[in-house]
């Protein structure tokens, strides 16, 4: 068992123990006797298992209020609500030493009582409480290995509760018998300490195998060292774990964090690490074993031999272990066979008894180790009742007699005896067995024949006898005329004989006739007919014979005769048996006749067209059509039932009859498709389910749009604009429906049918939007005042885009495409103007709409460098932004290179730079040499900065030519500066003494040359925010929001190139606005710049049309 320490500090208290009857004193190699220390409000804490009884003592001098004391199990299981026969508790209370003793005493131990256990004593504002782990291992009769795991003393003890009178050696033994070995106890309880030997051998050193063997009692050497080999090669090849941990969590700064594993062997010890380093338990870090608690406990079980029988729990968490016992004995897969079956459903664990027997009486457990729960079975032999007695015959000589029984299980079978001796059938006995109907015939019946007939069941302590008595009459025979008589009796009222069946039972209709002699029994409905001869009250007897094709004793539906009874019997009835039925009874002295009705009733057919006529956000209102035949019985209601889609269980929706065809279904899923069924109720019972209605979904309408405001108003529009509803659901939004009036006004107008001559300039209009989806229409959103249809002055005003604010730079023959927004109502007079003169060029276009402006190069040349400015003016109010275009090409080669010194193995070089610098500065040079010999290039500096270097590492002997290129932003010149002279590297003049050069300090703390700027964004598109900085040496860069360093936050990208520093936020949501600021720190100083970055949500416009 996996056990895990959860240390409860209170007061700074620390725990003490003490033993309820003395242990065993010996102590494991390398430990010492427990100290025992007082601590908090315990005197003496549960550790004792001795009697199975845990004492707590509790110092209450101190206290103001009498302690309160609670026994737990798990973490919320109280087990003072399951006091009784296996639990018992107790409290007294020392006046003199004002000592509390509780205690606790578990009752005949089962695997079911380990777990975690927790005492918890409370007193006003003071509590304490102790932790300990109780384990059952092995069983074996009556004896138990307890272990009891405290929070503060960090070992485990393990005694042995033994309870048998007396004995020899432990018979528990598993391979190799230490029997001998052990001491004889005559005390009624020992406690001996348990000491894995294997476990000792695996940890120690082969070179000890023999020393531990010696100990031990081992004399088998080669048999121990080959399970030795075993065990290990075993242990290597396990799967410890069931469940590992996953690869990587994730959980917010400050909250908890739960990590879970499942191991194989519920004993083995778990340690857990962090970073290779073992963690032990602390304030931190808290280890437990989570325990199965059982939610729904077993029920008693009564049932006859040959049921099936169901034992079902249900436990707290799906997948969890559970151990089946029946009177101590445990039932798994392998000793189960195939009578027991063992079922897992989730949370539920079945056990299933497929044909119960006698043998299965007992008590069954289930275990858990958070709990248990026990049921009783009884199992009673299966009654037969007798639904028709044997009847005692008299009857005279060749005359038929007949025994008939029935009894309630068909499939009985039994035998027939004549004075305790078995009958046998032949041609003149005939025993049949018809369904629940048995049989004894004798036909020509004799003197010999009389006696005592018993029916005996087979497998029942049951029988059924009659007697036959055979009747010789030797006297004259005077005929007797009477005139038939029928005697019929339904019971109904108003004179009218009414017989009521339910489909499917069985019908039986017996009908008294007398009459002499014999007379004829006719049975009708329409024209089928039925007839049977009633027997004769004389000594002779006529056969019954019938006008029909039905035998007495054949088919569903017949006629069946006894001494003065005529019966007519259906078996399980139909609709179809529904009529009227008329009985004649005639013979030649008179006649008699009967009419009786016979009604069939049936449950009802199924409700018809069941469908959803309506939907709300969680209800739906479905109607049906009552059935179309009610079985012959009102329908008293209706019972309803819903699924979901894709789901096979039904739910029923009502338990009473619902007597209405429309019924509203409440508390449903939004977004979530529905289907139902109804069931019919009538007096005789419930129809079949109807057809499933055709499947439908809970929706509701949105609420209404938010934030409707008034975008802009001219002479000839009105724009509004209004965010989505709050509130939005499975039903999505379809669309919007902008509704006017004028104020004053009730009727409204839509936008569908708008008619320009209802608007008219200097009206005051109201305006509302609704949202529109599959549900319907949301409640309107309505502006609160009302708008007047005029046009608003506003100021002229460029928005100059950022990029624009500086120096536009483009290369020759690329295009330009510059768009320019503005504002200003009515609209502005725009005007381009380059140099301060109205512009004229013919290969600069300009566009012009209602809100920008676009100024458009279709190929650039050097001469559109320049400065252009843009001008917009409403009346006397005007705005203008400066725009400068910079159009740069590759430079020039570099002139006048020329070789001004040479010595060792070096070359000075100097030239001018170019004529032609590509309309921007000259950033560096490129310099490449080449031997006279190869005339192989090679580059020797690149980016040079000055216009004069000097070229090393020279071949003695070789003669030099050395090339320039010339570097701006749009990169090398298309051709190099060549020397006019080479250089020719001699064996003389090997050192050179230059004059000593002094470096520049060119150190400086961080200075920012650019600073960050205010900006405005809209959420969900990607933004930038960039400054520039220069310092030596190289300053660290820090960015900033709301003064909190970003670090590594994936959704920001820092940039630094060559000092223009950009900070790139990934589509900024609402959450991502604040003060950003850039810090530049190195050795000298540092400086800082900060800006405020707004973003905005999408809104909605919507446009009006107006007229004059």
């Amino acid at each position: 068992m996996c056990c895990a320490q959860i240390t409860f500090s209170c007061f700074n208290s620390y725990f003490s123990y003490s033993l309820h009857s003395t242990p065993i004193t010996d102590h494991l190699p390398g430990e010492g006797p427990q100290l025992s220390e007082l601590t908090g409000l315990f005197v003496l804490r549960p550790e004792s298992v001795t009697d199975i009884t845990f004492v707590a003592k509790v110092d209450s001098s101190n206290l103001i209020k009498r302690p309160v004391m609670k026994w737990l199990k798990g973490k919320w299981l109280d087990l003072g609500s399951k006091a009784g026969k296996h639990l018992q508790f107790k409290e007294s209370y020392d006046r003199n030493t004002k000592i509390y003793t509780y205690e606790m005493s578990i009752i005949k131990v089962v695997d079911g009582d380990a777990g975690g256990y927790r005492c918890e004593v409370t007193s006003k504002d003071k509590c304490d409480s102790c932790t300990f782990e109780v384990s059952v291992q092995g069983r074996s009769g009556d004896r138990h290995l307890i272990t009891l795991l405290s929070s503060s003393i960090r070992r485990i003890h393990h005694y042995y509760v033994t309870s048998f009178v007396s004995g020899d050696a432990d018979e528990d033994a598993g391979e190799l018998d230490f029997s001998a070995l052990l001491k004889k106890r005559q005390d009624n309880l020992h406690f001996q300490r348990k000491v894995d030997v294997w476990e000792i051998l695996k940890n120690a050193k082969p070179c000890d195998y023999e020393k531990i063997a010696f100990q031990y009692g081992i004399t088998d050497l080669r048999g121990m060292l080959k399970r030795l080999k075993k065990m290990k090669a075993e242990s290597k090849k396990s799967d410890a774990f069931l469940k590992k941990l996953d690869p990587a969590y994730s959980v917010d700064k400050g909250q908890k964090i739960h990590l879970t594993v499942e191991v194989a062997d519920p004993d083995v010890p778990v340690k857990w690490f962090k970073n290779g380093q073992e963690i032990k338990p602390s304030y931190f870090y808290l280890f437990s074993e989570p325990p199965i608690t059982i939610t729904k406990l077993l029920d008693d079980v009564h049932t006859v031999v040959g049921e099936r029988v169901e034992f079902e729990v249900e436990v707290s968490e799906e997948g969890a272990n559970v151990i089946w016992m029946k009177d101590g004995v445990e039932l798994n897969r392998d000793t189960a066979g195939s009578k027991y079956r063992l079922k897992k459903d989730g949370k539920r664990h079945i056990l299933i008894i497929n044909e119960a027997t006698k043998e299965d009486i007992g008590t069954y457990y289930v275990y858990t180790n958070g709990g248990e729960s026990k049921a009783e079975l009884e199992v009673e032999d299966k009654e037969l009742e007798v639904l028709q007695n044997i009847a005692d015959l008299t009857v005279k000589a060749s005359e038929q007699a007949v025994f008939k029984c029935e009894v309630s299980d068909e499939k009985v079978t039994g035998k027939w005896f004549k004075d305790g001796v078995e009958v046998e059938a032949s041609d003149r006995i005939k025993i049949s067995h018809i369904g629940r109907i048995h049989k004894l015939t004798i036909n020509d019946v004799k003197a010999s024949d009389a006696g005592d007939y018993t029916f005996v069941p087979d497998g029942y302590a049951l029988s059924l006898s009659a007697k036959l008595n055979f009747l010789e009459i030797k006297i004259e025979y005077v005929p007797r005329q009477d005139p038939p008589k029928i005697f019929l009796d339904t019971g109904s009222s108003g004179g009218k004989n009414n017989i009521t069946v339910v489909a499917g039972n069985k019908l039986r209709l017996d009908v008294q006739i007398t009459g002499e002699p014999a007379p004829t029994v006719c049975w009708m409905k329409g024209d089928q007919v039925r007839k049977n001869w009633l027997s004769s009250f004389t000594s002779h007897h006529t056969p019954i014979s019938f006008c029909s094709v039905l035998s007495e004793a054949e088919g569903r539906v017949r006629v069946e005769s006894e001494k003065n009874v005529c019966s007519f019997v259906i078996e399980g009835a139909e609709k179809a048996d529904e009529g009227q039925y008329s009985i004649t009874v005639t013979n030649p002295v008179g006649e008699d006749k009967a009419d009786l009705f016979v009604r069939v009733v049936d449950v009802p057919n199924p409700p018809e067209n069941v469908k959803c006529t309506s939907v709300g956000e969680d209800s739906a209102i479905i109607t049906w059509d009552p059935p179309a035949f009610d079985g012959g019985v009102a329908v008293k209601g209706y019972l309803m039932e819903r699924k979901k889609i894709g789901s096979p269980r039904w739910t029923k929706l009502n338990f009473d009859v619902y007597e209405s065809t429309t019924y509203e279904a409440k508390k449903m899923i939004e977004g979530v498709l529905y289907e139902m069924r109804v069931f019919a109720v009538n007096g005789i019972g419930i129809s079949q389910p109807s057809a499933s209605s055709k499947p439908f979904m809970p929706i509701a309408p949105t609420s209404e749009p938010t934030r409707l405001t008034v975008h802009d108003v001219t002479d000839s529009t009105c724009a509004l604009k209004w965010l989505p509803p709050e509130k939005i659901g499975a039903g999505g939004i379809d669309g919007y429906i902008i509704e006017y009036c004028k104020e004053g006004k009730t009727q409204t107008e839509r936008n569908g049918g708008y008619k320009p001559d209802y608007l008219l300039l200097g009206e005051k209009m109201l305006f509302r939007v609704i949202a529109v989806n599959i549900a319907g229409h949301s409640p309107p959103a309505i502006l609160s005042q009302a708008v007047t249809i005029r046009e608003i002055m506003e100021n002229p005003k460029i928005r100059l885009p950022r990029r624009l604010r500086t120096k536009f730079i483009t290369q020759v023959g690329e295009k330009v495409n510059l768009v320019i927004p503005f504002q200003g109502k009515p609209r502005p007079v725009v005007t381009w103007y380059k140099d301060g003169v109205p512009m004229e060029d013919r290969t600069v276009g300009t566009r012009t709409s209602e809100v920008d402006t676009i100024l458009f190069i279709r190929s650039a040349e050097r001469v559109h460098s320049g400065k252009y400015t843009l001008s917009v003016q409403i009346e006397n109010m005007s705005d203008s932004a400066d725009i400068h275009i910079q159009v740069v090409e590759k430079p020039g080669p570099p002139i006048a290179v020329h070789v001004t010194d040479i010595w060792g193995f070096n070359a000075a070089l100097e030239w001018k730079p170019p004529k032609d610098d590509g309309n921007c500065e000259i950033i560096g040079y490129t310099i490449q040499k080449a031997d006279k010999k190869t005339k192989e290039w090679f580059t020797v500096y690149e980016h040079n900065r000055r216009p004069s270097c000097t070229v090393s590492d020279l071949v003695m002997g070789n003669e030099y030519s050395f090339r320039v290129f010339s570097e701006n932003i749009c990169g090398l010149s298309d051709e190099p500066g060549i020397s006019k002279n080479t250089a020719v590297i001699t064996k003389t003049g090997l050192l050179y003494n230059p004059s000593p050069y002094k470096e520049m300090d060119v150190s400086s703390c961080p200075k920012f040359t650019a600073p960050l700027v205010d900006r405005s964004v809209i959420a969900g598109y990607s933004a930038a925010i960039s400054c520039a900085v220069r310092g030596n040496p190289k300053p660290k860069i820090i960015w900033m929001k709301n003064r909190m360093i970003l670090g590594e936050d994936p959704k920001f990208l820092m940039q630094n190139n060559q000092g223009v520093l950009t900070l790139n936020i990934r589509k900024p949501s609402l959450f991502d606005g604040g003060r950003y600021s850039c810090r530049a720190i190195n050795d000298l100083g540092e400086d800082e710049v900060e800006c405020t970055l707004e973003v905005r949500g999408m809104s909605m416009q919507f446009s009006l049309p107006t007229t004059m």
